[in-house]
C-alpha cells in the first residue's frame, strides 16, 4: 500500500535494527521515560519474530528504503480474553500530519477484525496528545485501569476500541 510516496509493508527480518532505532529515536524525541515503557521492551530488537505468529502482525512505515515508523497487533499480553492490542506505533516527524496514521491504524484494526478479535487496547501517554486524537477519531474510548500487562508500566492512559 503506498501513501504520499510512503510503502506500507509487513516486516522482514531485516528490519529489526532499523524499526529498533526509529522507535528508540522517536521516544527519546518525545522524552519518554526509558523504563516502563516501550523503550526499555526486549521485544523492541525482535519485532518481526514477536510479530512472527498467529494472530499478529507489524506494519513498516517506508520511503525510498529507509524506515519511518510502524505499528502492529497481537494478543494483549497477560490478558484472558480475545481483545488485541495496538503496539508501538510511532511515526518519525517526516510521516506525521499526512494522513498515515489514520490509514495505518484502520490497516490494523481490519487484520485485528480478520484475526477474530473483538476489542483493541491500547496504552498510551498524556503528552502523545496527537496520537490520542487520532485513537479518539478512529473509535477508542478512555479507561480508568490498565488491561492486562503489557509491562509498559509507564503508560497510564488507556483506551479500548469495540471492533
Amino acid at each position: 500500500m503506498t501513501h504520499n510516496n510512503f510503502t506500507i509493508r509487513e516486516i522482514k527480518q531485516e528490519d529489526n535494527p532499523k524499526i529498533a532505532k526509529t522507535i528508540r529515536d522517536i521516544l527519546i524525541e518525545f522524552g519518554v521515560p526509558k523504563v516502563g515503557t516501550a523503550y526499555a521492551d526486549k521485544l523492541l530488537d525482535t519485532l518481526f519474530e514477536t510479530y512472527n505468529i498467529k494472530n499478529a502482525v507489524y506494519f513498516i512505515i517506508e520511503k525510498e528504503g529507509e524506515i519511518f515508523g510502524g505499528a502492529g497487533i497481537k494478543h494483549l499480553d497477560n490478558y484472558d480474553g480475545n481483545v488485541c492490542e495496538l503496539q508501538k506505533m510511532y511515526f518519525l516527524p517526516e510521516a506525521r500530519g499526512i494522513g498515515l496514521g489514520k490509514v495505518l491504524i484502520e490497516l490494523c484494526l481490519q487484520k485485528a477484525k480478520e484475526f477474530g478479535f473483538e476489542k483493541c487496547y491500547l496504552e498510551t501517554l498524556p503528552y502523545m496528545k496527537d496520537a490520542r486524537k487520532l485513537y479518539k477519531k478512529v473509535g477508542f474510548k478512555d479507561l480508568d485501569a490498565r488491561m492486562g500487562d503489557t509491562g509498559h508500566y509507564s503508560c497510564n492512559l488507556w483506551m479500548l476500541k469495540d471492533l
